[in-house]
This record gives structure tokens, C-alpha cells and sequence, in this order.
């Protein structure tokens, strides 16, 4: 898992998400500004970091933490010490950048001019790509079950008690005129315990054991979750979302 991802989704989600959609201008003040009032401004607004203006150019930044007297300027540290991102750059190089860092600064016409922290993450942008790509992930899931396990042998790997809920379903959805397998009932959690508990799909996949492919399912499905109800996910899924991107990137190759 996966297969090679076709260039047609491979361009959705490198090139329809950027870093443009979820930075925020850099704040900035002249390096004379006196570091008692940049304090207060960055208390008042929750800022970490502000631009350092140099001839009405930002030049480089300080972090609140820093700022100690005298003018903020003093403290001033340079861009070529963290990672700057062009406007353009993939959600993926800015969700990787992030994942080593606090926050990335953003080039805006070959200029820093923006600032992407964490909490930029739980913008819907990046809701939409992490989405989108469980989705893929359990499209891919239907894919292989339907190939290491055909008519329906599947269905040795879960309970009654899922195949009674799953056969609900379907045939509740049969009433409302819809055509579909009793495979597309399934929940997710469900195709992945397939997944895991089946040795030759799970050989096919990243996944080494079937506690470790049962604990990602978990992690992707209360990822998915929180993001299908506008839940914070960066308390509790951020480990997850790093594994997925990594998981992403490699797909890419």
C-alpha cells in the first residue's frame, strides 16, 4: 500500500494546495522599534514571532521569548537559520517542513512577506488534503481486499456482529434504489482489520505486523473523525498526520 499514485491525483493534491492558503502576513516593526512595545503587540495578538524591518525591508525576525530591552532590532536572527518556503511550495513541503519546526516563513515575490505556525494547520485547506488522502487510503484498502480475497471471502476476517451491521446497511441502501457490494458497507475500521488480519494483504503494504496495521487503522480512522467534525487535529493526531505525509511523499516516487 499504496500503488504508484496516477499523475491525474498526483496533481490535485501537489499543486491544487500551496502555501499561499494557509499563511498569514508577517508582522513586522523597524529594527529601532523598542522591544517593551513589539512585547506587548505580540501579547496582545498571541504572536510568536514577528519581521525585523530593515530600509522598510523585512531583513530578518525575532521570537517573543527573545526580546529582553532596548530596541528589537538587537535581537533581530537571520531567515538562512530556518526554513523558508516559497508562496508556491506543495502542502506536503510545508506540512514536512512544520514537522521539525515551530512555524515557516513564506516568500512572497521573492520576499519574506508571510508565516505559517501549526495552528495554521487547522485551516480548511489542509483539512481538505488530509482528507482527501484517507480517502485514498481506503479506496486502496477496497482495492486490495477485492483482490487477495474474491467473492466475498473477506468476510472470515470480522465478526458477526460487523457482517450483521455491514448487511444492514446494505440492505437499507437497496431500498433507496442504490446499487452497490456489501463491501461498500463497511466502516473503515473495517477494511482495515481485513487488512491486518489478512497476512497476504498485509504483506503487500508498509504495515510488519498485524498490531502495527490495526494501530494505524485506529490512528487513521480518529484522524478521520476529527476531521470529518471539526475537531482539533493537532492534539491528538499529530503523530498521525506525519506519518501520513511521510506516507504520501513516498507514494510520490
Amino acid at each position: 500500500m499504496p500503488a504508484r499514485m496516477p499523475d491525474a491525483l498526483k496533481r490535485v493534491f501537489s499543486e491544487t494546495f500551496t502555501a499561499r492558503d494557509v499563511a498569514e502576513p508577517l508582522a513586522s516593526f523597524d529594527a529601532e522599534a523598542p522591544s517593551a512595545r513589539v512585547q506587548e503587540f505580540m501579547r496582545a495578538r498571541d504572536f510568536d514571532v514577528i519581521g525585523i524591518r530593515r530600509d522598510g525591508q523585512i531583513a530578518g525576525y525575532a521570537e517573543a521569548q527573545s526580546l529582553e530591552g532596548g530596541d528589537c532590532g538587537h535581537f533581530e536572527r537571520g531567515f538562512s537559520d530556518v526554513g523558508v518556503l516559497d508562496e508556491g511550495a506543495p502542502l506536503l513541503k510545508v506540512l514536512m517542513t512544520l514537522s521539525h519546526a515551530p512555524f515557516a516563513f513564506i516568500a512572497v515575490l521573492g520576499r519574506v512577506g508571510g508565516i505559517v505556525a501549526h495552528a495554521d494547520l487547522q485551516k480548511p485547506p489542509v483539512r481538505m488534503w488530509l482528507f482527501g488522502i484517507v480517502t485514498l487510503i481506503e479506496m486502496r484498502f477496497v482495492e486490495l481486499i477485492d483482490q487477495h480475497c474474491p467473492d466475498g471471502a473477506w468476510t472470515k476476517f470480522l465478526s458477526e456482529g460487523r457482517l450483521q451491521k455491514a448487511n444492514a446497511l446494505l440492505e437499507e441502501r437497496g431500498r433507496r434504489n442504490q446499487k452497490l457490494h456489501l463491501i461498500d458497507c463497511l466502516q473503515f475500521s473495517d477494511k482495515g482489520q481485513i487488512i491486518a488480519r489478512n497476512e497476504d494483504i498485509r504483506n503487500t503494504t508498509v504495515f510488519t505486523s498485524r498490531s502495527q496495521a490495526e494501530a494505524a487503522v485506529k490512528s487513521l480512522e480518529q484522524l478521520r473523525n476529527n476531521l470529518a467534525h471539526a475537531q482539533d487535529i493537532l492534539a491528538t493526531d499529530w503523530h498521525t498526520i506525519v506519518q501520513l505525509c511521510e506516507f504520501y511523499r513516498s507514494s510520490m516516487t
